[in-house]
């Protein structure tokens, strides 16, 4: 059964399932990769490929740490699953790269719990936030979860500055590195994105099915982790908390971005993978589980046949 073999986090799982996001990532430039060959465009749809795969072993290493979810290969599958049903998520080089900055962030945040390096690891995590926004602008919201983890684990009046100046940081080296390399300067125009509210995309096929299968899988699964939540012990509620914002987040920057063709929601998938594996953790509605499964591994191959 699919559910006895993901239930464990084996190392052949995870192998399964990198495999499989890399097939899909393959699939969906297969044309640029091979046909139209260039040695250049190859290995940077290769580090693209990487960077995926990296992102997903840093929310497997997020999720087993902080124990997020069990010892179980869902968070990771249900990543893979929902990535690679939205095929401009797979081509889009500034998603990928936005999104892997930011998990880098979250990783960092949720460490704060343990009271250790606070300082340092505010200004990584701000750090990250502020380059993953010249990637993808509205990803700047998630400094929303550093203030929230500031309130949390450290609220003195210093650390509060320390995200104004990592972003600082950020500006300085973005515009030094303009300055040398492109010898003109790096302005404010240069990083902002303006927002497209156009969600005419939304509704073909190739979108709609994946989007109301995540929506509804969420409203499904939202519930037990709210309870999961109740009952979790002081420290670890927090934590539970940052996830939930770090969604609420991501539906703001999907909202809010210049795009509208599915690799905006490549934030969401994080918090929700999570969110998703805490209900399939649980040991009732096996049968159910196990349809939803099938279901979900069938979903990226009706997407790829109808693009």
């Amino acid at each position: 059964m699919l559910t006895s073999f993901f239930n464990k986090s084996k190392p052949l799982s995870l192998i399964v399932i990198i495999v499989l996001l890399c097939l899909f990532y393959t699939a969906y430039n297969f044309e640029q990769w091979f046909l139209d060959f260039e040695l250049l465009l190859f290995l940077k749809k290769l580090g693209l490929l990487l960077t995926l795969v990296f992102s997903l072993l840093v929310l497997n290493f997020i999720a087993k740490k902080n124990e997020l979810t069990k010892r179980s290969a869902y968070k990771t599958l249900f990543f893979t699953l929902f990535a690679v049903s939205f095929a401009n998520l797979m081509q889009s080089e500034t998603a990928i790269i936005a999104n892997l900055f930011v998990a880098l962030a979250l990783r960092r945040l949720i460490s704060l719990r343990s009271r250790k390096f606070i300082q340092k690891k505010i200004f990584d995590a701000s750090f990250w936030i502020a380059i993953a926004s010249l990637y993808q602008f509205w990803s700047i919201l998630f400094l929303g979860l550093v203030f929230m983890a500031i309130l949390n684990f450290a609220a003195y009046f210093k650390n509060w500055l320390i995200p104004l100046v990592a972003v600082v940081s950020v500006a300085i080296l973005t515009v030094c590195f303009h300055l040398v390399v492109y010898e003109e300067l790096y302005y404010l125009n240069d990083w902002f994105q303006m927002s497209n509210f156009d969600f005419s995309f939304y509704g073909n096929l190739q979108m709609l099915i994946p989007l109301s299968i995540l929506l509804g899988l969420l409203v499904w699964t939202i519930l037990n982790y709210f309870s999961m939540m109740q009952k979790a012990s002081v420290t670890r509620r927090p934590v539970l908390g940052m996830i939930l914002l770090s969604l609420a987040i991501a539906a703001v920057v999907a909202v809010f971005a210049p795009t509208k063709n599915g690799s905006e929601l490549i934030f969401f998938l994080a918090p929700f993978s999570i969110i998703t594996s805490s209900y399939f953790d649980g040991k009732k509605d096996r049968v159910f589980k196990e349809i939803v499964l099938i279901a979900l591994l069938a979903m990226p191959f009706v997407i790829l046949f109808l693009i």
